[in-house]
């Protein structure tokens, strides 16, 4: 009878075990929680970049604002931060590149910095895409071309390269 007692007290304490450390490890000191947010918030410039590469592929329209009509660049990037991160962006890439957000330089570039570039020959920024990490972004190119992935080290986006703004808090 003793042999039974022991060995049904070692069940029910692995039973509780098993119910209570689980329930344990989800509970989060303030610290835990203050990183929890700051996750949520990198969660959302993952949802970014995921949905760029969902539309990797639509058109480039001059004015476009919609999947339906297609994107420039800056709309492209103004149309990922306001649906997937609720962050509203300024409308052109001159704004863009002037507003306020955090500038970043080209060593310290994280996946969800908006990237600009100079190429209309006046020297003054004219171009702006999405870097997704390992020296790549994705962008909204030109007339008669589609969204797509293209690199940094690229000799035409390396010598119009510029600067980098960081329009979230994630990273």
């Amino acid at each position: 009878m003793f042999i039974m007692f022991k060995s049904f007290t070692c069940w029910v304490i692995v039973g509780l075990s098993c119910f209570i450390f689980p329930v344990l490890a989800t509970v989060q000191p303030k610290a835990a929680f203050a990183s929890s947010l700051q996750g949520a918030q990198a969660s959302s410039i993952i949802d970014v970049i995921d949905r760029a590469h969902e539309l990797l592929g639509t058109p480039y329209k001059l004015g476009g604002v919609s999947v339906e009509q297609g994107f420039d660049c800056s709309s492209f990037l103004v149309y990922l931060f306001k649906t997937q991160a609720n962050v509203h962006l300024p409308r052109t890439t001159a704004a863009m590149h002037r507003s306020t957000a955090v500038t970043i330089k080209r060593t310290a570039l994280k996946p969800g910095d908006a990237v600009f570039f100079k190429g209309n020959g006046r020297g003054q920024v004219s171009h702006v895409g999405l870097y997704i990490g390992k020296g790549q972004f994705i962008h909204s190119p030109r007339t008669g071309k589609a969204v797509r992935i293209d690199s940094l080290s690229n000799r035409y986006w390396s010598k119009h390269y510029t600067t980098a703004k960081r329009f979230h808090t994630a990273g």
